[in-house]
């Protein structure tokens, strides 16, 4: 049987959400995860083979904003070095046709210097966090970043669009839902107009589940409050179902009515593709999240309007979007396994 290591940055949930979709399409490959966290968390409990091995750094985050962002690319440079470290020591000890990446740069450096074959899956081909004189410190981690880019044997990127040089678009990559909506309201007893508030792996999204739920319980409607923190959150919420961490947030998200959220690509894909109404608040200064949400008709801005947006979503129309990401991804790792095992 084949085997491959599958490095997913454990920054969030959204990398290894998409990477359990496409997992589920590799039944004929062993697969070992390499994160850490919440990430390692999700997998343990879904029973896949994991190694808990990262500890990622936090954001700075007060009410919604993101603080010394200088700060945390130093801490992210400290951190990256740390997981060049330990993927080194596991590429180096085991035998692998292949090793994939979710945006853990560290271990396709490791592995491009050790001639393994790799493939990278991102939305983000450079980062943006810092501005002024220490930018330049980022531009440089920009550059490295993008040499590592240009020697992947493959770069998947979850959006639609064309292929150019080794980067292949796949659309979206969600996961499968096997249950009907009605299905899954029965089973999670939604009754009500249903609203999913879910802020994904950290604690930076505090300030959203507040301000959402202070917003819909202005609406002088019969709506349940769903929250789920995650895992970093231990705080329980009053007049809402709190559901803490859970591994299975794409059902909730296709069970709801409308889901408000932060910005994380991830999390968007999933409630497009099932076709539910979402709002999403980007932490200001997080360049990629304000990127998504800004493609979605959003602003940071907007956590101060939610109750008109709340009202404006809960009459949108539904409306679903089929996407084939996740067949797609696990057919080109496929075929680079084949390759790579008869060469």
């Amino acid at each position: 049987m084949n085997i491959c290591n599958f490095f997913s940055s454990p920054i969030g949930l959204g990398h290894v959400t998409r990477d359990i979709a496409i997992v589920n399409n590799l039944k004929d490959i062993s697969v070992n995860f390499v994160t850490g966290s919440g990430a390692a968390k999700i997998l343990k409990k879904l029973d896949y083979k994991v190694e808990d091995v990262y500890n990622p750094p936090s954001f700075n985050v007060k009410d919604g904003i993101l603080n010394n962002q200088t700060k945390w690319l130093w801490n992210y440079y400290q951190y990256y070095k740390n997981c060049k470290n330990i993927s080194e020591k596991i590429l180096e000890k085991n035998n692998l046709n292949l090793i994939i990446s979710d945006e853990d740069f560290a271990s396709l450096n490791v592995a491009q210097n050790l001639k393994i074959p790799n493939i990278l899956i991102t939305d983000v081909l450079e980062t943006k966090f810092t501005k002024g004189i220490v930018s330049f410190i980022e531009r440089k981690m920009n550059k490295s970043m993008m040499n590592v880019i240009k020697n992947c044997d493959i770069v998947i990127i979850p959006e639609e669009g064309d292929d150019q040089d080794n980067i292949k678009r796949v659309g979206p990559i969600v996961r499968k839902i096997n249950y009907s909506r009605e299905e899954l309201r029965e089973k999670f007893s939604f009754n009500k107009i249903t609203i999913l508030i879910s802020i994904g792996g950290t604690n930076a999204g505090l300030f959203l589940i507040d301000k959402a739920i202070k917003a819909i319980l202005k609406i002088n409607q019969d709506i349940e409050i769903i929250v789920v923190s995650g895992p970093a959150i231990s705080k329980k919420f009053l007049n809402v179902k709190n559901l803490g961490f859970i591994d299975n947030l794409h059902e909730l998200i296709f069970a709801s009515d409308l889901i408000i959220s932060l910005a994380g690509k991830s999390t968007i894909d999933e409630a497009k593709a099932y076709g539910i109404p979402g709002i999403f608040i980007p932490i200001k200064d997080h360049f990629e999240q304000e990127n998504n949400a800004k493609l979605e008709g959003f602003i940071f801005e907007d956590v101060n309007r939610l109750e008109t947006l709340i009202l404006e979503k809960l009459e949108q129309k539904r409306n679903k979007i089929n996407t084939n990401g996740a067949r797609l991804a696990s057919e080109i790792i496929k075929k680079i396994i084949k390759e790579k095992s008869n060469s």
